[in-house]
Order: structure tokens, then sequence, then C-alpha cells
């Protein structure tokens, strides 16, 4: 099983449907861009939001398994993807690709 390295892309924010919908909260997100996580496989890595990885986790073990060209090539890159949390307010992107090492 190879380890497959999570670099959050992309942090965006919608104050419109925040102000509209969400109760408020004190601490919501804490990813930055360029921010980066390695998983070992079925392995959340510390300090991912537990939301985002519930989203992103079924793609990095099939990554991770040794996947390729997932949805028909939709990536250029055929060993990534680019997964989006699951949160409609503060939806963050991250971009993730195996590496060459093995998980331990």
């Amino acid at each position: 099983m190879k380890k497959v390295k999570i670099t959050v892309m992309k942090v965006a924010c919608y104050p419109d449907l925040i102000r509209t919908y969400e109760n408020p909260m004190e601490h919501p997100c804490d990813m930055r861009e360029g921010q980066t996580f390695t998983a070992n496989g079925w392995r959340k890595p510390e300090g991912l939001c537990d939301s985002a990885w519930d989203s992103m986790s079924p793609f990095v073990m099939t990554l991770a398994h040794g996947g390729e060209g997932l949805y028909d090539g939709w990536m250029r890159n055929s060993r990534s993807a680019m997964i989006s949390c699951n949160d409609g307010f503060r939806p963050v992107s991250f971009l993730l690709e195996t590496l060459d090492e093995d998980a331990d």
C-alpha cells in the first residue's frame, strides 16, 4: 500500500449562506491553503478535519491500493484526485497524490 499526500488547494467561504443558515460556531475550520498531510492507508492524518476525511477517505484508499484513472481519466495525473469536503458554508478543495513510498 502506498502513502497519499493530501494538499489543501483552496479554502472558500460563503458569508451570505453562513448568516442565513448556520448556527454560530466558534471554530468551524482550521484548514489553510498549502497545508499538507500524509495518509498511511486508512488512518486519518492527525490534524485533518473529520468531515474532510469522511469525504476523501474512499479516494485515498483507492489511490493507496494502486488505483489510477479515477472517473475515466478525469485528472491529468492518473494517480491523483481533487476532492472537496462536504461543508457547504466553507468548502475546502484537496489534491490527493499517490506517493512512491509505501505506508508503514
